[in-house]
């Protein structure tokens, strides 16, 4: 990773960053209740594959519109193929670990990304965080766990290794955060940085859809079609493209700290969707997460506040 001047968690997320954050929140939590629709007719690292085959034409069209040549040589070829390896085996570890753990373990042990965010934002980045903004990501995380009902009975050595497996995921997503945020990639349009994750992550995970055995043994039906457009347009082909833009204007430690909205959104959509049980324990873990997520995000008076001018995702 390059050498970057000692920077600062300190300034505020402004109002734009802050909205912005939360419809990509949104729309990953139901990304997770989109996965698990398509289930029955599309394996899990089979949709992986289909949605990085499907999203990277999207991806080309939006970076031929906006004038980005992908194919320019600009000394990002190394960041970027190290960020595609890490995107793909990512996927590869969070889908293989849900076969053998269940999903709300899972989900738990996947947002501990922001605290490895944080940790590599001060070893690679130079970001400060006060004793406040630790003891935010520590309330947030405890919410979602509980938001999620865990601990559970009944845990063997599968499921602890399943767990080990989505941390594995949930580390390689925050180490493809700061690549992005640390590496030539930061200098690179987010199209082009976003490109070479979904491109290399089309090899590994098909190979991995083919040494686990996936097959599908129908012809998807209208919904598992829907849902993985929706993971492949929507999500990959816009989300994702709008966070890289985003992490390269704000602090990567105070944007990762949102991600811990992401599965509280994904237990309301499962309400509504597909019926589950929501608890008056919700509503505790979601003050929780709201509480963390403040200590994180707290303005501090002797810091300047990001301009939302910052945000718009220019060339570069």
């Amino acid at each position: 990773m390059e050498n970057l001047p000692l920077q600062s968690a300190e300034r505020s997320l402004p109002p734009r960053a802050i909205a912005l954050m939360l419809m990509l929140c949104l729309s990953w939590g139901f990304n997770q209740i989109a996965v698990k629709l398509a289930l029955p007719d599309i394996p899990p690292l089979l949709q992986g594959t289909i949605r990085s085959i499907a999203a990277l034409p999207v991806l080309l069209v939006i970076a031929r519109f906006r004038g980005v040549n992908v194919f320019a040589r600009d000394g990002t070829l190394y960041a970027g193929l190290c960020a595609g390896l890490m995107f793909g085996v990512e996927f590869a570890l969070i889908y293989r670990g849900l076969l053998l753990t269940s999903a709300s373990r899972a989900v738990v042990f996947l947002y501990t990304a922001p605290f490895f965010v944080a940790l590599g934002s001060y070893r690679f980045l130079g970001e400060r965080l006060r004793a406040s903004q630790w003891a935010g990501l520590g309330l947030s995380f405890i919410g979602v766990a509980l938001a999620i009902g865990i601990p559970q009975a009944n845990v063997d050595a599968d499921v602890l290794w399943g767990d080990f497996l989505i941390v594995g995921g949930g580390a390689l997503w925050a180490a493809t955060t700061l690549m992005v945020k640390a590496s030539r990639l930061r200098h690179a349009p987010p199209e082009k940085a976003l490109i070479y994750q979904v491109a290399i992550s089309i090899p590994i995970l098909a190979l991995a859809a083919f040494v686990s055995g996936e097959t599908m043994t129908r012809v998807p039906g209208p919904l598992a079609v829907l849902v993985t457009a929706y993971q492949a347009f929507w999500v990959v082909g816009l989300t994702f493209l709008l966070w890289f833009g985003l992490i390269k204007a704000y602090s990567a430690s105070k944007l990762s700290a949102f991600s811990f909205i992401t599965p509280l959104f994904g237990v309301v959509a499962s309400y509504f969707i597909l019926h589950d049980t929501l608890t008056p324990i919700f509503g505790a873990a979601a003050l929780l997460v709201i509480a963390g997520l403040y200590l994180v995000n707290r303005p501090n008076p002797e810091a300047p506040v990001a301009s939302d001018a910052l945000l718009t995702v220019t060339k570069t």
